[in-house]
């Protein structure tokens, strides 16, 4: 940018080259008819405008390239973003603003604008000129110059307004066509087509008139402003035309005052042609600014801890949502030793997926601790951490790439055989043997090229990817047939064997039977905790009858039971 700055004092030192050039033809050429200083004259200005132009597209590549390097260097803390702000409770219409306003602001870093407000502290140096051909040329020079400057500023507190109205509504709009797009298959199942083709027009319309109003508002602004230049530019020759006639200055200072008049103003006008691009850059440079200090990556830990291998223990955890502030999960607290398999059951809207979401560190817990051999999961860095845990979401969220990337977690480094003992161990060897191209076959967005059954597997085999300490599996069986629950419970029982720590969220018994540990939540409380031998047991107590946990159903409490106790076993019925 000191390069830039450099050059634009060069650009604009060149520009005083043809008011010189005009004002030596007309006070020297034509009253001496001399050609050859015309052509030494005609020689030396075309030299200054080749040196001017080469230096103006240097400028403006440079330009480029800068803002290409911003592009380049925030690219990181955008990415980091848009994988953080989603988990922060933000507004599905702000998730993407930051790729956006990354867009704005390289965009008017590579165009025009930059240069004029490069080229506006030169303007002092015309006006310098302009008073040496005659005080009556610089103060008219002067008193446009600030007319213009309070125009600047009037657009600057009229724009304001209106172009954050409009990027708004243009944020907004983008938001509905993304949700159109992801869900395109309910919108067409469910007739809903109509309904939301509506809904769009209505975002659409209020992003046009708000981007109408803004570019109304731009256009008066920028028009009164080229007027202003072309009155001054006339009047300039009008008071040059009086001193001729008046005999106080000659007809080439009247030429040369009027093209330098027009010169100085003109990185005045080129703002204000680019006022728009301005104001949508600077507002998205105090965004990606707040943005990058409220997601930026915490400090790496001074010392790399090895792989957990002894156990996980839950301390007096609560969990909320992200931009919430009420608890889903409240006092929670357990701990699990390596190899034991932990089921984790509970009515809907328990705290079941809420606690599965901190267990492996994607919600921050809002008190007590998670630690694994002691230290606590922030004590790794999220890479790191990653590496030790297995995740398996309701939503299995593939990946467009191959089905070996997908199951290596789009590890560069990843070995062959790593990938081989992870679909061994998922049971979906043979089964990705038969897709087209076996494991380099693409799945294509969201895995849409494979059934429900597949994605699960698939899931399951990137879960236990990597030999990792504990694994977390969420209705891992939901789309399973009964091979797949078959190869499921194979896999929970290698994990076991391999001295992993396997949670599993279901409401199926098939992918129970593996587990030796059970907690019940109810209303995001944990009720029981035990052996599964032991809470199956006091479930069917509360039943009263000897049925499959999986078919307990509540009953009325005995007579004999204290009502609390009583309470107790009806929600822990409940709950399972």
């Amino acid at each position: 940018m000191i390069g830039i700055a450099v050059f634009s004092g060069v650009i604009n030192i060149l520009m005083l080259s043809g008011s010189l050039y005009m004002l030596q033809v007309y006070d020297r050429v034509i009253p001496s008819r001399n050609i050859a200083t015309l052509f030494g004259l005609s020689l030396m200005v075309l030299f200054a405008y080749l040196v001017q132009g080469y230096f103006d597209a240097l400028r403006a590549r440079m330009l480029c390239r800068v803002a290409t390097l911003f592009d380049v260097g925030l690219q990181e803390s955008i990415h980091t973003a848009l994988a953080t702000l989603p988990l922060r409770g933000v507004k599905p219409m702000l998730m993407q603003q930051p790729l956006r306003d990354l867009d704005q602001v390289r965009a008017f870093m590579s165009s025009m604008g930059p240069t004029a407000f490069l080229d506006m502290p030169w303007i002092p140096i015309f006006l310098i000129a302009l008073f040496l051909f005659h005080p009556a040329i610089g103060i008219t020079a002067l008193l446009g110059t600030a007319a213009i400057v309070a125009m600047t500023w009037m657009t600057e507190r009229m724009s304001r307004g209106a172009a954050k109205a409009a990027m708004d509504s243009s944020a907004q709009r983008q938001v509905l066509a993304d949700a159109t797009q992801r869900n395109a298959e309910v919108i067409r199942a469910l007739g809903m087509v109509d309904r939301f083709t509506a809904r769009w027009s209505q975002a659409n319309e209020r992003y046009l008139r708000e981007n109408i109003r803004a570019s109304d508002l731009f256009a008066n602004l920028g028009s009164g402003a080229k007027v202003l230049r072309y009155v001054l530019q006339s009047g300039m020759l009008g008071i040059g035309a009086y001193l001729v006639v008046a005999d106080r200055a000659s007809g080439g200072i009247m030429i040369a005052s009027s093209i330098m008049m027009g010169r100085a103003l003109a990185p005045v006008e080129v703002a204000l042609g680019s006022w728009k691009q301005l104001v949508a850059a600077r507002q998205g440079i105090i965004r990606l600014r707040d943005m990058c200090k409220a997601t930026a990556k915490p400090p790496a830990p001074p010392v790399a801890l090895p792989r957990p291998s002894r156990e996980l223990a839950v301390q007096d955890l609560a969990v909320v949502a992200p931009g919430t502030q009420t608890p889903i999960v409240s006092s929670v607290s357990f701990s699990l030793k390596a190899g034991t398999g932990l089921a984790l059951l509970g009515a809907s809207a328990s705290g079941k997926t809420s606690l599965s979401k901190a267990l492996v560190g994607i919600w921050p817990a809002k008190q007590g601790t998670i630690r694994l051999d002691g230290a606590t999961i922030d004590q790794w860095s999220n890479e790191d951490l990653g590496r030790h845990v297995g995740y398996l979401p309701q939503d299995v969220a593939l990946f467009d790439g191959t089905v070996a990337e997908n199951i290596c977690r789009f590890d560069a480094d990843a070995t062959s055989d790593a990938i081989l003992k992870a679909a061994h161990i998922a049971g979906v060897h043979d089964i990705i043997l038969r897709l087209p191209e076996g494991y380099a076959t693409r799945i294509g967005l969201g895995g849409m090229s494979l059934s429900a059954g597949q994605r699960q597997r698939i899931g399951l085999a990137r879960a236990v990817f990597g030999d990792p300490f504990l694994v977390v599996l969420d209705e891992p069986n939901a789309n399973l047939d009964a091979d797949g629950e078959n190869a499921l419970g194979r896999a929970i029982q290698i994990l076991r064997r391999n001295q992993c720590i396997v949670i599993v969220i279901s409401h199926r018994p098939s992918a129970l039977a593996a587990l030796n540990m059970a907690l019940v939540l109810y209303e995001g409380r944990a009720i029981a905790f035990g052996s599964s031998e032991e809470i199956f047991a006091r479930v069917r107590a509360a039943n009263g009858q000897r049925a499959p946990m999986a078919q307990a159903m509540p009953a009325k409490p005995a007579a004999s039971a204290s009502p609390a106790k009583a309470a107790r076993r009806a929600a822990l019925a409940e709950s399972i």
